[in-house]
């Protein structure tokens, strides 16, 4: 069978979670009259809508952002994202937690597959939960976090959200590395400085399907002061049909973040590497890249943010396309708050480009009936609105 049974159990458990709400609402937090108000504020619930329009400016009749899983539609009024959520926090004094969300839009279509892997069997429906999940924070020394089920990525800066990211649209790293993760995890605060942690997990891209067999992924996060983190993620497994070990994917992803009152820096750096099976001589894989992460809060309500990067993708592995490509990307942001509700406004100029022998970004015309014509440079002008609800 091999492992054909964890394959069953991932598709069994997201059908299921409307249950897990409900038993873990009645186990973790009955309701009585003399509840004490901390508990009862253990409980969030909120909702998101994302809708931009980006103006490219090579204006290609497919409206499409080559080689992308986000914002990936130009030149139209674009729903990139809706979401609902419910959630319990764990704490000394409640120590079951839960997450639950749903979401749609257009980043919620391309972001769990990668560039070219076979989907899993009811990807299409289940690519609309966005968490699902159970923890238990155990009463052992300075406190066991422990985490089942479909949960926020621990590789990367930026989240699938745009309002959880100084800017709208993502970096390459961000896009070619996974947002959400399904499995078992294990994180623990080993002094007040660090924290380390072990997950399992059913792959690199948690929708893909290349064979039945779990990786793995560590972290650590040193915090030796309050406004600076360092944080190392390692992934290992197997991620292709063939699971031999010397097919196994290495990719390390590396941040550093300074925090202050007014700005907030961070550099962040991927890479990743493995054998190519079914290739003559079975090549080595390679891809890497990194970005630089700013963003000033001016005065009040306004905030600007840069973030110029790189990405190599030399054999084709995450994009899609042998490339490189160097972006820039400036957005100023304008916060509207109102009670329990955010919405954010923002203007983002980015430019792209793309080098190599397969890269490129679509422009208006066609090589030949049926095939867009590429071009090295894109430049994009976004509107966005982003509009939150948090309950206290």
């Amino acid at each position: 069978m091999r492992y054909g049974l964890l394959r069953r159990v991932l598709v069994a458990f997201f059908y299921s979670s409307a249950v897990w709400l409900l038993l873990l609402g009645l186990v973790a937090s009955p309701v009585h009259a003399e509840e004490p108000q901390a508990e009862r504020t253990n409980w969030h619930y909120g909702a998101y809508v994302d809708l931009s329009y980006i103006v490219n400016f090579n204006f290609p009749e497919n409206h499409k952002f080559r080689s992308r899983t986000t914002t990936p539609r130009t030149n139209e009024l674009a729903p990139n994202m809706v979401l609902a959520y419910v959630r319990k926090d764990i704490s000394d004094r409640s120590r079951w937690g839960m997450e639950f969300a749903v979401q749609g839009g257009y980043d919620s279509k391309d972001f769990a597959f990668g560039s070219d892997r076979p989907h899993l069997a009811g990807a299409d429906t289940l690519r609309h939960f966005s968490r699902a999940n159970v923890s238990y924070l155990a009463p052992a020394g300075k406190g066991l976090t422990l985490t089942a089920g479909l949960f926020n990525s621990l590789i990367g800066y930026e989240s699938l959200y745009a309002k959880d990211n100084a800017n709208y649209t993502r970096s390459w790293i961000a896009d070619n590395s996974p947002y959400q993760m399904f499995g078992l995890g294990a994180r623990y605060p080993v002094s007040d400085e660090l924290t380390a942690g072990l997950y399992i997990i059913n792959g690199y891209w948690h929708l893909a399907n290349p064979n039945s067999l779990p990786s793995y992924v560590t972290q650590l996060v040193w915090k030796p002061t309050v406004r600076f983190t360092v944080t190392e993620n390692v992934y290992y497994g197997p991620d292709q049909r063939d699971t031999g070990i010397e097919f196994w994917r290495l990719f390390s992803d590396y941040t550093m973040e300074w925090k202050g009152e007014s700005l907030t820096v961070a550099f962040s750096y991927d890479f990743g590497t493995e054998n190519i099976a079914g290739q003559i001589g079975r090549p080595r894989a390679f891809w890497t890249g990194g970005a630089l992460f700013t963003r000033w809060n001016i005065a009040g309500p306004w905030s600007l943010a840069v973030r110029p990067e790189f990405y190599w993708d030399r054999n084709a592995r995450q994009t899609g396309f042998e490339q490189f490509v160097k972006a820039v990307t400036t957005t100023l942001e304008y916060k509207v708050p109102i009670a329990s509700s955010n919405t954010l406004l923002r203007l983002e100029h980015r430019y792209d480009e793309s080098t190599g022998v397969e890269g490129g970004f679509f422009k208006r015309g066609e090589v030949r009936p049926g095939v867009p014509g590429l071009t090295r440079e894109q430049h994009l002008l976004t509107l966005a609105v982003l509009w939150t609800f948090d309950s206290p």
